[in-house]
């Protein structure tokens, strides 16, 4: 819509010298495909059966076999600031996703909201009469704006979209995930016990969206844009896919990624001549390991195989579905990785990330201890660095820097009414995420808007690659010439066959040395020949110091030119320096049974602060009470105050490493009650605790160490009169309903809040 309608009819003074007419309703052009747009999280350049991996995904392999595979194309090395490239068609800074927005700063590349000057795809394919669908990972929108409270312009029904079912965020639990569906939270349709995987609901929803579609409609073109938790950590599969891994990996990384490397050489994936890229130093061998700690190892990379296959495997069902509908033949398929495979598990692996964001990693001897239980529910499991340089073959580094590693990804393309010849083959051409939008556009004949729901929109900065699809596209010249890179102050710049790129640290993460307070003039641009050199291995800055000058000077230009600027890899300034918020400090909170569960990141802060819980509820003749009260978190970490078999108790999780409990002796009565646990922070890591009945003592303890950074990391909030699950405490399960009356809940947080910059770096970091 550019402005108002103009009536098209005529009117008289009554019917009889008066002409109807119907603004016409939006129409896509004629034989306009459907859109199907796959984006996978955290998979590697490697990972793919179709791009060289042994792991098993004969559903997008088949894809690749039924379309053209892109074995140049880019991302921008880490996920919220791929999706809004994939969605717009600008470039991540240009949408204000300099960073995810969970790290938004006050200058305008960093905002962490996409403007509406740059449309999404949704919006504009809607304009055309599509329907438009989002099932699954959004993560567009600032965790501080994910409430029941909060506007939803920023939320996929505010942008384009016509119904949605996934999550908020850049993670959740697989296995019991903090749900939306539309405008409003929802909990999982089926428990764990009943088999349920988060994978194969974001298949139902979208079998149910486009089912409902073709009940009613049977000729209107779709978008639907399918976006998989696979495979960001936690990489959750049901138990019998992880078996079938058994003993896959138990060669490990190194014999893995030279096993890859000369499957990508026999496929022309990559080009003759292409080295494989040296081990870091910070990854160890694989045959530097202890026994114990390879068998460890290899059990991370069976259950992420495992998410990756059991995913593939929904997705099929998908694409099954449009074959029964008759609608495969013209659905225009792209499947994507938002960045490269993720080094966020450390050198070790990790059990629960929620342990390295609190900076107290599981040990060795531990997760050996609970190897059994890596993939299941109660652990956020994680790969160590040795099988992230593995998925990133041939590659250096990994997502969240902008060495290839980082941003070169799987990309592949299937339209079986108009792909004919060339199925099969592989394109080398440069491309990167701003191109998807452009492309999509080109090949359903539909025209980039000027106005866009009355508002001017920007330049699109992507390319079309449509011809690239075409019979002979392998040898046609690529349109995208120039492309620049920034992340958390790594920088690149490629043009027309070359790469500049050089790393700036956030942190001591590598022991390499580097500085991240370092002046940013002071770090050591590379030079590659990346037309012939794509792994990034002969470094010819010292040979074309003139070249690297140019390239340098062009970066910055297109730095001003983008928003990128000002450099600023100060990630503890930016959390010490929040966005505001327009919600006024308090320390008194007061929730209602049955509501939504509020976010941790508008909920009431408690980490590590004196805090009182005060719940009053009435308790019926003839009943036992049992159920929750208040609670924030699961089984992974978090604290809930509940009732059990009559029992007053109390449970802090500490990021699933240990439990500190009080738990009354006596049973609760009938007749109202006031039930309340206080915590007093000492001069160290923990405090003391009581747990009160109508004022009395009836438990006390000490909590040794009470969390200090997040209390989960898979976005389950603060819910009163049940439990998100998996269950915080032992003994229950969730959702463990309150079945007497709860009359009034509320939360003081007595004591100062308690920051560690640290540990909320460690944070931020481990949950991208």
């Amino acid at each position: 819509m550019t402005g108002p309608v103009e009536f098209g009819g005529r009117i008289g003074r009554d019917w009889r010298d008066s002409e109807p007419w119907w603004p016409p309703d939006p129409a896509p052009p004629q034989g306009a495909p459907n859109v199907m747009l796959i984006v996978l999280d955290d998979v590697g350049f490697a990972q793919l059966g179709c791009y060289g991996s042994d792991i098993a995904t004969p559903v997008i392999d088949q894809l690749a076999a039924g379309g053209i595979r892109l074995a140049n194309f880019h991302t921008t090395a880490l996920c919220s600031p791929t999706r809004s490239c994939l969605l717009t068609g600008r470039n991540h800074h240009r949408n204000g996703m300099g960073r995810v927005a969970d790290l938004a700063a006050g200058f305008p590349g960093y905002w962490g909201t996409p403007p509406k000057e740059n449309g999404y795809l949704s919006e504009i394919l809607r304009a055309h009469g599509y329907a438009t669908y989002a099932v699954g990972k959004w993560h567009l929108t600032p965790d501080d704006q994910t409430h029941m409270a909060a506007p939803r312009w920023t939320w996929p029904l505010g942008r384009g979209f016509d119904r949605w079912y996934g999550f908020h965020g850049g993670e959740t639990h697989q296995f019991m995930p903090a749900l939306y569906h539309d405008n409003h939270a929802v909990r999982p349709p089926a428990t764990i016990d009943e088999g349920y995987h988060l994978s194969a609901d974001l298949a139902d929803r979208a079998l149910e969206f486009l089912g409902d579609l073709r009940a009613a409609d049977a000729d209107r073109p779709f978008f639907l844009y399918f976006c998989t938790g696979a495979c960001h950590s936690p990489h959750h599969a049901p138990p019998e896919w992880i078996e079938r891994y058994r003993g896959a990996f138990d060669d490990g990384w190194d014999a893995w990624r030279d096993r890859a490397f000369a499957r990508q050489l026999a496929e022309g994936l990559i080009p003759p001549g292409t080295e494989l890229s040296p081990r870091p130093p910070w990854v160890p061998a694989w045959d530097a390991l202890d026994p114990e700690d390879q068998t460890l190892a290899a059990r991370f990379m069976e259950c992420f195989a495992a998410f990756l296959s059991y995913t593939d495997t929904q997705i099929g069902r998908v694409l099954r579905f449009l074959d029964d509908t008759g609608d495969r033949d013209n659905t225009l398929v792209l499947l994507v990785s938002d960045n490269g495979a993720s080094a966020e598990g450390g050198r070790e692996g990790s059990i629960n990330d929620g342990r390295l964001s609190n900076m107290d990693p599981a040990p060795r001897a531990e997760m050996r201890a609970r190897i059994d239980q890596i993939g299941g529910p109660l652990t956020h499991n994680n790969y160590p660095w040795g099988w992230t340089m593995a998925g990133n073959t041939p590659f250096k580094r990994w997502k969240r820097e902008v060495h290839e590693g980082g941003v070169a990804d799987p990309c592949i393309v299937s339209w079986p009414s108009r792909l004919g010849d060339d199925v099969g083959t592989v394109r080398h051409q440069f491309a990167h995420a701003i191109d998807v939008l452009p492309t999509v556009l080109d090949l359903a004949g539909v025209d980039a808007p000027v106005h866009l729901d009355h508002v001017p929109q920007t330049p699109i900065d992507g390319v079309s690659f449509a011809h690239l699809l075409a019979a002979g596209g392998d040898t046609a010249p690529g349109r995208h010439q120039t492309q620049h890179f920034e992340m958390f102050g790594s920088r690149a710049i490629y043009h027309d066959g070359w790469k500049a790129v050089t790393f700036h640290p956030v942190g001591p993460l590598y022991d390499d040395g580097l500085n991240p307070n370092a002046p940013f003039d002071d770090d050591v641009w590379e030079l590659y020949h990346v037309a012939e050199d794509l792994s990034e291995t002969r470094d010819l800055a010292e040979q074309h110091p003139q070249r690297v000058a140019e390239l340098v000077e062009r970066w910055w230009h297109e730095a001003e030119r983008n928003q990128v600027l000002p450099l600023d890899n100060r990630i503890l300034w930016t959390l010490a320096h929040p966005r505001p918020s327009r919600q006024r400090p308090r320390d008194h909170f007061r929730y209602f049974p049955g509501g939504a569960p509020v976010p941790e990141t508008v909920a009431v802060n408690l980490r590590n602060r004196s805090h009182r819980l005060r719940v009053e509820v009435d308790v019926p003749d003839g009943t036992t009470p049992d159920g929750v009260l208040l609670a924030l978190g699961c089984a992974l970490g978090g604290w809930s105050l509940h009732v059990l078999r009559g029992r007053p108790r109390y449970v802090h999780n500490l990021y699933g490493k240990e439990h500190h409990v009080l738990e009354a002796a006596a049973v609760l009565g009938a007749g109202r009650h006031t039930v309340e646990f206080e915590f007093e922070k000492d001069d160290g890591l923990g405090g003391r605790a009581t747990l009160r009945c109508d004022g009395e003592p009836i438990a006390e303890g000490t909590i040794p160490r009470f969390t200090p950074a997040g209390f989960n990391g898979v976005g389950i909030g603060l819910t009163c009169g049940y439990e998100w699950g998996p269950a915080v405490g032992e003994g229950y399960h969730a959702p463990f309903p309150f079945n007497a009356t709860i009359r009034r809940a509320e939360v003081v947080a007595t004591g100062p809040v308690i920051r560690d910059p640290l540990v909320e770096l460690a944070a931020i970091m481990a949950e991208q």
